[in-house]
């Protein structure tokens, strides 16, 4: 009877090996600087090429970015750093700020740190990912682009643990970076600043912004003015090298975010790729006129 148990067993043992996803050894993050993690297979996709700008190219938020690249830089030296989170209006480089910082430290110090984002739903199997990412040799950013959560979104309780709280803490060499049109990630209602059937109130508000306290670095990055608006498109425009006279430039730019209702780095650029294309065409059937 022991031995067709065994064998039973076995097959049981080696069925399940199959069907569970691999873990990563400690080649994984030695392929690529960047990968997106899939939740729901706990495997690492890796990103040959992270979509982005130059750090450069990013104006209106020099405070903000020097910020980031300082606690960056700290991070992928073995000092102390801290959860950044970067809040704010929508369009204006939130998510390309984290992508050039990574990409400017790792020009820095090739291969010193990985990019590792995380989507917003798989943010329940964020556990899991570190405690694949404990065993690692090199430095990570887990990255979450636009987080926020709803009122009866219980993520935001495991995510607050494993920010700062629990008997393993998180891993030394992994730190987390996200961003977030909302300034507490949770939606606070205008009820909640007056007596409710509460005993204490206030203790449900504390409970939904202290979230937002596990971030040591908590960045603002407001909406651009047209000053502003137009210094990013300047900045585009030179870097494409762009045949089109400063003045012709920032006239189609104003009636570009016109049109949009907007002034946002994300107007910027659309502007930019429409009217590159433009000028590509032009000089196109430019050359093929006899």
């Amino acid at each position: 009877m022991e031995a067709p148990l065994l064998e039973h067993l076995s097959r049981i043992a080696s069925a399940l090996e199959r069907i569970a996803p691999p873990l990563p050894d400690a080649r994984t993050l030695e392929s690529c600087d960047a990968f997106v993690w899939q939740g729901q297979t706990g495997t690492l996709s890796p990103v040959s090429h992270v979509a982005g700008v130059e750090l450069a190219l990013l104006r209106g938020v020099e405070r903000q970015s020097r910020l980031v690249l300082e606690n960056t830089r700290h991070f992928a030296r073995g000092l102390p750093a801290n959860n950044v989170m970067l809040w704010g209006a929508r369009g204006m480089g939130k998510s390309s700020l984290v992508k050039a910082a990574h990409a400017h430290v790792n020009a820095e110090s090739p291969g010193a740190l990985v990019l590792i984002e995380i989507p917003r739903d798989d943010l329940s199997t964020l556990p899991r990912l570190l405690t694949l990412l404990r065993s690692q040799k090199r430095r990570c950013i887990v990255f979450c682009d636009d987080l926020s959560f709803e009122s009866q979104d219980a993520d935001y309780k495991s995510l607050k643990s494993v920010l700062d709280g629990g008997i393993m803490g998180r891993p030394e060499n992994v730190i987390f970076y996200a961003t977030s049109n909302r300034r507490h990630l949770m939606p606070r209602d205008a009820s909640e600043n007056e007596t409710g059937n509460a005993i204490n109130p206030h203790e449900a508000v504390e409970e939904k912004v202290s979230l937002s306290d596990r971030f040591g670095l908590w960045i603002g990055i407001h909406g651009a003015n047209q000053d502003m608006y137009l210094s990013m498109v300047e900045a585009y425009a030179k870097a494409r090298d762009l045949p089109i006279s400063e003045e012709t430039l920032r006239r189609r730019a104003l009636q570009w975010a016109m049109e949009r209702g907007s002034r946002s780095g994300r107007v910027a650029a659309q502007f930019i790729d429409g009217l590159s294309a433009e000028l590509d065409q032009a000089s196109s059937g430019a050359h093929k006129t006899p």
